[in-house]
């Protein structure tokens, strides 16, 4: 089936969305051996034999993009290309009006040859950063007139696999959105430990299209980085999540307009803030891909939301 061009347009995180690619489990095979993960989630599943399976995955992730053509959503899914394609959010992103091809770990640069038909119907901007600029589309956020960016120093990308985007990255960033301020946030790591693990910014915090935010505050390894948050958003706008709750990943959510966002079964107590927020909360079930690290906002990647010049 011939892939109709999307216009890019991304500006923040909640704008109405108009047109997303969601991941796929299809092709994803057999759960990995110990050494082939790459976050401690996966590590704790393959160790405990409880690592999901291809059709559960497949499963979820169909419901996933059933939900959203529901919501009026128009939902792109990759080329297949015979390996692990659920986490779409990390290989691209669109900001304003341009896509960018991620600079990912070794292990995961094949599945970008899953954006090939999306990329070749569209006649705008790609950018593709140098070498030693390396990023993951879950540590980058648009905000408005900003870009948050979660990232880890050269001591802690040497040692972390879980350390998915460098210091290079805010430089390759400001320089090619000069308009915007781009705001870094450094990340904790642990290659071992879920809990103690932000592997990526959107592990750890959610803005929210209300002026709310979900906050794991323990997930920041910078203090003024914390302070500044809770002074942006303040006590009776934010929820601030246990580490339990951030490895579960209750604020990994997915914002499809201003008061409306999409979550995961379970998480009662994010979901009952948000709706006394005055949020519609859509819950479905991806609790079986959850266990490879990533839930809701990592296996969707926006292509265009409501503009809110129009």
């Amino acid at each position: 089936m011939k892939i109709q061009p999307v216009a890019w347009s991304i500006q923040d995180e909640w704008s109405s969305l108009e047109a997303v690619m969601v991941g796929t489990g299809i092709g994803m095979g057999d759960p990995p051996s110990l050494e082939e993960t790459f976050d401690p989630q996966s590590r704790q599943h393959v160790l405990n034999n409880t690592y999901p399976t291809e059709s559960q995955v497949s499963a979820e992730l169909d419901d996933l993009a059933a939900l959203l053509e529901h919501q009026n959503v128009r939902v792109l899914r990759p080329d297949l290309v015979g390996m692990n394609q659920v986490f779409t959010r990390d290989i691209g992103l669109v900001i304003d009006d341009r896509f960018i091809m991620t600079h990912l770990v070794e292990d995961r640069v094949l599945e970008q040859a899953g954006l090939k038909s999306m990329l070749h119907t569209n006649t705008g901007t790609v950018l593709t950063p140098p070498a030693h600029v390396q990023m993951e589309g879950g540590d980058i956020m648009p905000m408005p007139g900003e870009i948050w960016v979660g990232y880890a120093k050269e001591s802690d990308f040497n040692q972390f696999t879980t350390a998915r985007t460098n210091e290079a990255a805010l430089d390759w960033l400001q320089e090619q959105f000069p308009e915007r301020k781009v705001r870094g946030f450094e990340l904790q790591k642990s290659d071992t430990d879920p809990s103690q693990n932000a592997l990526h910014l959107d592990c750890c915090l959610a803005p929210l299209g209300m002026g709310h935010l979900i906050l794991h505050p323990a997930g920041f390894k910078n203090p003024d980085d914390i302070a500044w948050l809770q002074t942006q958003y303040t006590a009776q706008m934010r929820l601030e999540l246990s580490s339990l709750e951030m490895e579960k990943m209750h604020g990994n959510v997915l914002s499809i307009s201003p008061n409306r966002v999409i979550s995961s079964i379970g998480f009662d107590r994010t979901h009952e803030q948000m709706k006394r927020w005055g949020y519609d909360v859509l819950v479905i079930d991806l609790s079986e891909a959850a266990k490879m690290g990533g839930l809701i906002r990592c296996s969707t990647m926006p292509l265009r939301r409501q503009s809110q010049t129009v």
